[in-house]
């Protein structure tokens, strides 16, 4: 049976490779994210750093919808530096989207998620569990999604299933930006989205009651792990 399932940030990067992966599984990925996504995917553009405009939108798809199967929370920033050169609105942003708009995303989505006995998917890092200079305000919101997703599987436990991934650094636009001293090194291994969204669809695919709580995805010679 297909499922619906909501996306953020699923116009690019590990959002657009779990909508992507949703398709060739003949799911319906409906996302939210600043940007559309690829053509033919269904959407509603929404800032994800604003709580009550993510409720909001994620009440509409369950509206538009008839109701969720699963939320992957996908959608991610950063503003790197040291805590005294970053400016205070784009450190702000950086937990606004992170753990707020996480949260926020699924605080409207149980009642949908309790009838059909569906599940959460949220995204953190490996810098959720390993901190690094020049990254207060990303460690701060990851760190952040751990403890958020952990709580929320011991109070949503026999009603919802809930899972915390944790990819190490993958192949995406996410580097893109940046001064080079924070950038991936020539020599880095980086994973391919694709790769980790099949571990989305692979806890999307378990038998209710049945739970994979924490997943860490990483290429082997990544150094954000261990």
């Amino acid at each position: 049976m297909s499922r619906t399932v909501l996306i953020t940030g699923g116009s690019s990067g590990l959002g657009a490779a779990v909508a992507h992966a949703c398709l060739e599984a003949s799911d319906r990925p409906f996302v939210l994210d600043l940007q559309p996504p690829g053509e033919g995917v269904e959407h509603l553009l929404v800032d994800l750093s604003d709580p009550e405009k993510t409720e909001h939108a994620v009440r509409q798809v369950v509206e538009l919808t008839g109701g969720l199967d699963a939320v992957v929370t996908c959608a991610g920033t950063d503003a790197c530096g040291r805590l005294e050169d970053v400016a205070t609105p784009d450190w702000n942003r950086v937990v606004e989207v992170n753990l707020i708009g996480t949260a926020a995303t699924v605080r409207a989505a149980p009642p949908s998620l309790r009838e059909r006995r569906g599940r959460v998917v949220t995204v953190a890092s490996t810098l959720g569990i390993k901190a690094l200079s020049d990254a207060t305000a990303y460690c701060a919101s990851k760190f952040g999604v751990v403890g958020f997703t952990r709580a929320l599987a011991a109070e949503l436990a026999g009603e919802v299933g809930v899972t915390l991934l944790e990819p190490g650094g993958m192949q995406t636009a996410f580097f893109d930006g940046r001064p080079d001293q924070y950038k991936p090194g020539p020599d880095a291994v980086l994973t391919p989205p694709s790769e980790v969204a099949r571990t989305v669809m692979f806890v999307l695919d378990l038998p209710f009651g049945h739970e994979i709580r924490e997943l860490v995805v990483t290429a082997s010679t990544e150094p954000s792990w261990p």
